[in-house]
């Protein structure tokens, strides 16, 4: 079997890099992964890839400084080197020249056409004449004058990727536009139909909204009514849609006499379909016994009881829901189990906030638990995380909808607001504090009120 064609990510979100990794990897590629430029500079060095995908906006060391420090290394700088960015000024181009890059991929794109881009590289060796790789060209461009240090090889491999890109761009702008002139032709057509349906949608406003009101009260009737029953634990929640139906939804509740299972989710957009998919994942989040539950499965038919552990019940969800069967609808979530006997709190967080676990007595601190919303990627595995509580210990599990509020000049609340707001109320009452969290975020979108729904639930063990 011939040997797999390394290939060298340079890319700081550890979304995107999973993302892109997995595409590559189904290519037939072997894949590493680097953070920033930095990291993907020592890992160069230490094995020499045989191409290189990097982002340009990283810290520490950015696209630009990470090709341009390998394309000065002589043992380096034959290895192909595509820049990924947002970025799409001409200078932004010329910068990619200057650097020795070999081509230019603008984000968002398709993975078919990275690709492609990836095996043309390949396929085409860079040249090795020295004098021709140091020759100094003079480019101008709006203006402005710019003195570009590449080889010709170099030079004509990323302005063939720029010009794809421009194509790209282009063949979808005319798209667009025959798209337009298509819904103007229909629209003159439509306007003379509106009149007379006026009449019958302000009819089925009427009933849509007591259909809505309705749909409300039945989501709202969904929500934890009690807390378990027991001495060493104690629960508090606040629940506030930002219309009358919400893509939040929260519950908690026994899943046997010694684990009590508590989740957050937040389907995206809002309205009548996120409502139904965050009110069916909670129809699905039930602490029955069956063999086909999510959350507690028989063992082989008997009475005893498997609690399923929450990286199984993410990877479950994952495939029950997944985002092109949805209408494009995906959600994130954390859910966790909580073990009353040994205090421990395993969970999982699926492109969900990172929740807060407040020490007896100590600072708040978020737990760091990166993952991918659920629905996303087939076959998606999820990473279990878990914390060892003790007497008097807090946590809190919240929705977006918290540190991401905004006043009226769009700043956000922030992990940093929020961490301060529980410190404070650490004192009081579970209820109280949870309370005071949520007033704060309405005290800080005082003018309008929260743009999106808010869910915060906290759990306390008791002290002893």
């Amino acid at each position: 079997m011939p040997e797999k064609i390394d290939v060298l990510i340079a890319e700081d979100s550890r979304i995107q890099a999973k993302m892109l990794k997995k595409k590559l990897e189904e290519a037939g590629y072997a894949v590493r992964w680097a953070e920033n430029g930095k990291i993907a500079l020592e890992m160069t060095r230490q094995k020499r890839p045989t191409l290189i995908v990097s982002d340009i906006e990283m810290p520490e060391m950015s696209g630009y400084e990470y090709c341009e420090a390998v394309k000065n290394d002589s043992s380096l700088k034959k290895i192909p080197l595509i820049l990924l960015s947002t970025l799409s000024e001409p200078e932004d181009i010329i910068r990619g020249l200057h650097v020795g890059a070999d081509n230019y991929v603008t984000k968002p794109y398709e993975a078919d056409y990275l690709l492609s881009r990836m095996s043309d590289l390949l396929s085409t060796p860079l040249g090795g004449d020295e004098q021709e790789e140091t020759q100094v060209l003079d480019v101008k461009l709006a203006g402005k004058s710019y003195q570009v240090k590449a080889g010709k090889q170099q030079v004509l491999n990323l302005l063939v990727s720029t010009f794809e890109n421009a194509v790209g761009k282009n063949n979808e702008l005319v798209k667009t536009n025959e798209e337009l002139s298509l819904a103007h032709d229909q629209l003159a057509q439509s306007n003379k139909e509106l009149e007379s349906l006026n009449v019958r949608l302000e009819t089925a406003n009427h009933r849509m909204a007591h259909d809505l009101e309705a749909a409300a009260t039945i989501q709202q009737s969904l929500l934890p009514t009690e807390s378990p029953d027991v001495a060493s634990a104690s629960f508090a929640w606040k629940y506030i849609p930002c219309d009358e139906l919400a893509g939040d939804f929260l519950n908690y509740f026994p899943l046997d006499d010694r684990h009590i299972a508590a989740f957050v989710v937040d389907v995206s957009g809002h309205g009548v379909a996120s409502s139904l998919m965050s009110v069916t994942i909670g129809r699905v989040m039930t602490p029955q016994v069956s063999p086909s539950s999510l959350l507690v499965q028989s063992v082989d038919g008997s009475s005893e009881r498997r609690i399923v552990p929450p990286a199984e019940v993410a990877f479950e969800l994952n495939n029950r829901f997944p985002m092109e069967d949805q209408g494009g609808l995906y959600f994130t979530m954390v859910y966790g189990v909580l073990d009353l006997q040994t205090r421990e709190f395993r969970f999982v967080c699926a492109g969900h906030p990172n929740l807060v676990h407040v020490p007896d007595g100590g600072r708040p601190q978020l737990i760091s638990a990166d993952g991918m919303a659920v629905g996303w990627v087939d076959e998606m595995e999820f990473d279990e995380h878990t914390i060892q509580l003790q007497p008097g210990d807090r946590v809190y599990l919240y929705s977006d909808g918290v540190p991401e509020a905004m006043d009226q000049d769009l700043n956000e609340f922030g992990d940093e607001r929020m961490i301060d707001v529980i410190s404070r109320s650490n004192s009081q009452g579970l209820d109280d504090s949870v309370n005071s969290l949520l007033e704060a975020v309405q005290q800080w979108c005082i003018k309008d009120g929260p743009k999106d729904d808010v869910s915060i639930l906290g759990f306390e063990l008791a002290k002893s």
